[in-house]
């Protein structure tokens, strides 16, 4: 498939851009079995999440992203993560009752998508957010009321014992409140996923690439391998080849091919997110750059940085002075990706 049938494909779904908020399917599609990795619990005294694993952070934090960039006002964010709190434990379960599947437990039959939509987070998620605000008066209703306004549970009241920790957990992934991880367990995704939550899309960013950018953010906290295009750990031209492919575009594996593909910016002012920065890095040279990262608006970067580092957020202020070149992989007037090859000087 082309890129520019990929691109339009994407945007051109029900309600235009629900179809290419595409996200972390592979990370999080099979039941976690992650071991808590903070202690158990919502702590009153001081408003801290604690028991979930990376997997139902990871998930938690895309449902409320998904809230937030569509605009949908407090405590919309608060009731979907109640909403999944109960019908999947934030799991993207591939399974349920009779059709029922993923964060929401969502039905095909019930004209909710396709299984392989319902079982991208980022789209289950907008689905439920864009039932949600149909329901009239929806703002003023118990938590448990307006779950059950969308959802058309046969246990309508099950949504009322999450409130607390829903709205504890959203304010986690809007400032206010930290998951603080207990004595045990490997917290690094969790942490780097909170540590993110400062980050908000630019707004008027293109449905692709919001795509593209969602999957990279869930990636924070994954390890450097040398070679490694995930799932559970990136070099640096492996986390863009993977975030470009949640939308069909097929990026050469190595920096030395990437940098020769889609379009040439020039110029820092001129960036936009999704575009590909490259620097000469350790082993490389303004001429053939070995590291890149991609650019994510609010003057941020994401990159997997080098062994015995994580993926990470960067500011871009640390790449400017040793910038080689910057591509644009998809352009708004070709809908595609255009090959040529320039550097940035």
């Amino acid at each position: 498939m082309s890129l520019k049938t990929t691109a339009i494909a994407a945007i051109s779904a029900p309600l235009l851009v629900v179809a290419a908020l595409a996200t972390i399917a592979a990370a999080i599609a099979a039941p976690d079995d992650t071991p808590p990795s903070c202690a158990s619990g919502l702590d009153g005294a001081t408003g801290q999440i604690t028991g979930l694993s990376a997997t139902q952070l990871a998930n938690a934090r895309i449902i409320t992203q998904v809230g937030v960039n569509m605009g949908v006002p407090p405590p919309g964010e608060a009731i979907a993560l109640a909403t999944a709190l109960q019908e999947s434990g934030l799991r993207n379960l591939n399974y349920g009752d009779r059709d029922s599947l993923g964060l929401f437990q969502q039905r095909p039959s019930q004209g909710w998508g396709t299984p392989a939509q319902i079982l991208d987070p980022a789209y289950a998620s907008r689905q439920f957010y864009i039932h949600l605000l149909q329901v009239p008066g929806w703002r003023s209703m118990p938590t448990t009321q307006a779950a059950q306004a969308v959802q058309r549970s046969a246990f309508p009241d099950a949504y009322a014992k999450w409130e607390g920790e829903a709205r504890a957990l959203a304010a986690s992934f809007t400032g206010s409140v930290a998951c603080t991880p207990g004595d045990s367990g490997d917290n690094t995704a969790e942490t780097a996923a909170i540590d993110a939550a400062h980050y908000r899309i630019p707004p008027g960013t293109p449905a692709p690439i919001v795509a593209v950018i969602n999957f990279a953010l869930a990636q924070l906290g994954k390890p450097y391998v040398y070679g490694a295009a995930g799932p559970n750990a990136y070099d640096c031209s492996g986390l863009i080849v993977a975030a470009y492919a949640r939308i069909g575009v097929h990026l050469p594996r190595t920096t030395y091919q990437q940098v020769n593909v889609g379009v040439g910016v020039y110029g820092i002012g001129r960036l936009q997110p999704g575009d590909l920065l490259f620097i000469p890095g350790s082993d490389g040279t303004p001429q053939a750059p070995s590291h890149v990262g991609m650019y994510l608006g609010d003057e941020t970067l994401i990159q997997a940085p080098q062994t015995g580092q994580n993926v990470r957020l960067s500011p871009l202020s640390r790449w400017t002075s040793s910038l080689a070149a910057i591509r644009r992989i998809i352009t708004p007037q070709l809908g595609d990706s255009a090959r040529a090859s320039t550097t940035v000087s």
